[in-house]
């Protein structure tokens, strides 16, 4: 089998060509290639021999995303991909614009096994976890397309929030950490990048060990068991105070702010009762909580709330001294939530 050479970190890919047989400075050329020039083939890199490049087409593979739809909003900048893998699985990424840059959120599985009953993303289960270098090829694919009308395009902020759990594939999501804000590649800071989580509690006890500089995110939505195992099976295991405690545990040792994401859903975490118990559960924990007005799926009859109810939700929360922002929807005319368009693609339907 071929070596997935994207999936290397260069110490480990000059190790590999000096087993080749060839000098140091080569490995440096082919990681700029692949890490910093976005290349999709070994035939781009003109500055190695036709013969080299040969060699390393019959050991390696460049594993990459190909873009079978596009789709713009015409509302904001927002921009949602469906990528084809090598073997013919497909993911999704979404391109956000802001003041301060590119966004892209990141897909880390195909489908997901998490079974959250209001995401389209876990509905068909997980088919596999994703490769570094398939995490990152969903990010060098959206520069290349983009530096295709702005030479200068660069992204300078990632989320691990689209499909899939990004702790259940934690070896591997590390490791796209590490080469993402590697200097020799796209040198991306651990402050720009958000890993989210439903709630994977012994894998936050693990990432306390790295003392990781990137934010981590809970996805929290609901502030008690009842509600949360209801709509999130992964609180059967892991209910909501051993996650919080968790948490604690993690803003003590690295001193990083947790950002808890929770969806409003009409009539099921959105009442007032709920803003006061979460209020309550958040009390004196280095945190931030991010009001998201929750996406509707067709596969299911949630409603999202509406703005007075995320403002009076939000309201309840800050009296008690937890910061709080709602967030603005991008994309809303082009389903920027993540797992409906490989859905309908995958069935011969229009997303």
């Amino acid at each position: 089998m071929k070596v997935d050479i994207k999936s290397l970190n260069l110490q480990e890919l000059t190790t590999q060509i000096e087993d080749l047989g060839l000098p140091k400075f080569r490995a440096k050329q082919i990681y700029d290639w692949l890490h910093k020039q976005c290349a999709e083939s070994f035939d781009e890199m003109t500055n190695l021999s036709k013969d080299l490049r040969q060699k390393l087409d019959e050991a390696y593979e460049i594993k990459n995303c190909k873009i079978v739809r596009r789709l713009e909003s015409q509302i904001d900048d927002t921009k949602k991909y469906l990528f084809e893998l090598n073997d013919g699985e497909t993911v999704e990424s979404v391109l956000m614009k802001y003041k301060y840059g590119y966004t892209v959120c990141v897909s880390s599985q195909v489908g997901c096994n998490m079974k959250c009953s209001f995401c389209a993303s876990t509905i068909d289960g997980c088919v596999r976890s994703l490769e570094p270098s398939e995490i990152l090829s969903q990010i060098y694919a959206i520069t290349r397309d983009n530096r295709a009308e702005d030479k200068d395009f660069r992204v300078s902020h990632i989320v691990l929030m689209g499909m899939g759990e990004p702790l259940d594939n934690y070896d591997n999501v590390l490791k796209f950490l590490e080469l993402i804000t590697n200097e020799a590649g796209l040198n991306i800071s651990a402050r720009n990048i958000s890993l989210s989580t439903c709630g994977i509690v012994p894998k936050i006890y693990d990432l306390i060990e790295k003392h990781p500089q990137f934010t981590l995110s809970v996805s929290l939505h609901a502030p008690n068991d009842e509600i949360r195992s209801r709509i999130m099976p992964v609180n059967k295991k892991w209910g909501v105070d051993e996650l919080l405690e968790a948490c604690k545990a993690y803003t003590d040792a690295t001193s990083r702010r947790i950002s808890f994401e929770y969806a409003m859903m009409d009539g099921i975490n959105d009442t007032d009762e709920c803003a006061k118990e979460l209020r309550a559960k958040l009390k004196g924990t280095l945190c931030h909580v991010n009001l998201i007005p929750a996406n509707e799926v067709r596969e299911n009859d949630y409603k999202r709330s509406s703005l007075e109810r995320l403002q009076a939700f939000s309201k309840i929360l800050e009296a008690g001294g937890v910061t709080t922002t709602i967030r603005r929807s991008l994309g809303g005319d082009i389903d920027a939530s993540c797992g409906q368009l490989r859905r309908n693609t995958k069935k011969g339907g229009e997303a």
